[in-house]
Parts: C-alpha cells; sequence; structure tokens
C-alpha cells in the first residue's frame, strides 16, 4: 500500500472509530475541515506538523497514520521485511521515518529517522492522557531535542527519554545528516493491561456507583 494511501485509510478509520464528522476534527485539531478532507481522499501529503495536530485531535500517537491495519485472513506477521517498511518523508522539513515495527500487535513501536542539516520540526505532541512514552537514540550525528523548554544535544550513543504529553521540537545544527532510532511505548495505568501506542489510551477508571436506598 502506498503510504500516503495508508495515511489516507488510517486517518479516515481513527475518525470514523471516534464518530467524529470532519468539521469535529477540524475543530479539535486546528486543521481545517478542506485539508482534512483532502489528506483523507489522498490528494494531499501532509506535513509532520499537520499530522501532529491530528493525532492531537484524535487522541493517538503520530506513528498511529503508520500502522498497517489493512484487512487479511491471517493473524498480522511478527516479521516485517527490510523492504515492506513503510517509509515516509516530510515534505517540509525532508526528514524520512522508517516504520521499522511489524504489524503484529505489540506495545512498542520503533522508527529509524533520518534528518536533513539545517532543518527543523517542532511537534505539539500533547496527548494528554494516552500515557505515551519515548526514547531516542542517536546512531549518526547531532540532535538538539527540546522537549517542554528544556533543549538536550544528543551526539551519537547519546539517549534521550520523554512523555508525549508536551510540545517537543528536533533540530538538527549541524551540517551533516543526523540519524536516530526512535522507541515508542504506551503504559499503561497501574493495574491495566498495556495497550498499544496506535491507540487512544482508555480514560481513567471509575468505581462503581453504590445504590442509594429510597428513604
Amino acid at each position: 500500500m502506498d503510504i500516503n494511501t495508508r495515511i489516507a485509510t488510517r486517518l479516515r478509520n481513527l475518525r470514523d472509530a471516534r464518530g467524529y464528522s470532519l468539521g469535529t476534527l477540524a475543530e479539535r485539531s486546528g486543521v481545517s475541515r478542506s485539508n482534512i478532507s483532502l489528506i483523507e481522499r489522498g490528494h494531499s501529503s501532509p506535513t509532520a506538523v499537520v499530522l501532529d495536530k491530528l493525532a492531537i485531535g484524535l487522541g493517538v500517537a503520530l506513528a498511529s497514520f503508520f500502522d498497517d491495519t489493512s484487512a487479511a485472513t491471517q493473524p498480522p506477521s511478527p516479521l516485517i521485511r527490510v523492504a515492506d517498511q513503510p517509509v515516509w518523508q516530510d515534505p517540509a522539513s525532508g526528514y524520512v521515518r522508517r516504520q521499522l515495527s511489524p504489524p503484529a500487535r505489540s506495545a512498542l513501536q520503533l522508527v529509524d529517522v533520518v534528518f536533513p542539516p539545517g532543518q527543523r520540526v517542532a511537534l505539539e505532541s500533547a496527548v494528554q492522557d494516552a500515557h505515551i512514552h519515548q526514547q531516542v537514540w542517536m546512531i549518526e550525528g547531532s540532535m538538539e531535542i527540546t522537549v517542554g523548554d528544556t533543549p538536550w544535544l544528543l551526539n551519537a550513543g547519546d539517549c534521550l527519554s520523554m512523555q508525549l504529553n508536551q510540545p517537543i521540537g528536533f533540530h538538527n545544527p549541524t551540517h551533516t545528516t543526523a540519524r536516530y532510532l526512535v522507541a515508542l511505548a504506551t503504559l499503561a495505568p497501574q493495574g491495566f493491561a498495556p495497550r498499544m501506542a496506535s491507540h487512544p489510551a482508555p480514560n481513567a477508571p471509575t468505581k462503581p456507583r453504590k445504590t442509594r436506598r429510597a428513604s
């Protein structure tokens, strides 16, 4: 499946699953209704910033748009060959992300990113209730990653941990290409089984109400 077709299908499925109209998602995400419609029809290639806004509006991680949820007669495979790993390039910054994780259900997702020199991407990444955690491990080059208001300079071999409940900025301040590995995991609230990062976390559980007898 073409990567833009996959994004279009996932966006439409995620929106339908929540019962959101185009207008509702536009209001929740800040992305115009016409732009959402173009993306869902595969007529527009969204930037990372636009996908991030849509992800926040839907209550999922940005990585959710790259999941393969096509119907299959067999269970999802625990193996994905390198030739089958979805590759997507951000039209704005030119950074390239490769989805490494197999289709099989997992609470962990791995992404390989190649980031051009001098480029930057600022993401809101405010999936407040999803309990999504992310680690970035530098493979080559250097990256300046700002988590909230705190900037961190990562060189090859360094690893940074963060939670996707605050703005995160990515900047390659050098003249050489950077490459890093992203690991995303969803940590369920205490006492609940983990869920995939591609699905919104459930609301906090409520205790059963006691039935009040009539006096």
